[in-house]
């Protein structure tokens, strides 16, 4: 496989930058680590437009890892209740906010050990914390990384894993703490994985569209 050039990538990023200028989750949990994370951990398998409305409701009644724990499981499930799998997600922020009281006073830590040492935490979720919060930059994979840049034929890989090691070998470094924001609100409005929609994507000169599935 014939990587692309650098000039490629930093137009293409350029473009979707400039396209995409924000995020709604970032925008609305950027000023609070905890909050973020415990976001994050909600929107596994729901839409931010789902999640984020949630996320506030619970952040009134428990802002922290402290007041968190002192909901009931029943009070803990209501309010997850509307995104689905509402039993595991409390199940897992109580695991959570528990691990964080007894080993970082309530705070989300700062390495990546200590993050992907978390319950419910992966290389994706760790990821997107150190570029928020911690001046880490990292690329978090999701389905909307990996997608795209197949089809942008950037990478060849099989797992996230191996696309976040292909991407932080091809991207420039300046450009690292914006790819997973870029791509996944690509991925949420245009490049959607069946159908996307080509005839109105900005980047559609770059791209060799590997593997599309029916455009439009």
């Amino acid at each position: 496989m014939t990587h692309p050039n650098t000039k490629t990538i930093t137009s293409v990023l350029d473009i979707l930058k400039k396209t995409y200028t924000d995020h709604p989750m970032y925008e609305a949990f950027k000023h609070n680590p905890f909050q973020m994370l415990v976001a994050v951990i909600l929107s596994q398998r729901a839409t931010d437009a789902m999640t984020i409305p949630v996320a506030r409701t619970l952040f009134a009644l428990a802002p922290n890892a402290q007041t968190m724990l002192r909901l009931s499981t029943h009070e803990l499930e209501a309010i997850i209740h509307p995104i689905g799998f509402y039993h595991a997600k409390t199940a897992a922020l109580q695991k959570l906010c528990e691990n964080l009281l007894k080993h970082h006073n309530g705070n989300v830590p700062s390495t990546e050990q200590e993050l992907l040492a978390l319950p419910q935490v992966g290389r994706k979720t760790a990821n997107i914390m150190l570029t928020l919060f911690f001046n880490t930059p990292r690329i978090a994979v999701d389905v909307h990384v990996h997608r795209i840049t197949h089809r942008l034929g950037w990478v060849q890989t099989k797992t996230p894993d191996e696309t976040e090691h292909v991407l932080t070998a091809l991207i420039p470094k300046e450009y690292i703490k914006d790819v997973n924001r870029v791509f996944v609100r690509h991925g949420q409005t245009l490049c959607k994985p069946v159908s996307p929609i080509c005839s109105q994507c900005p980047i559609h000169v770059y791209c060799p569209r590997i593997d599309v599935i029916t455009s439009r």
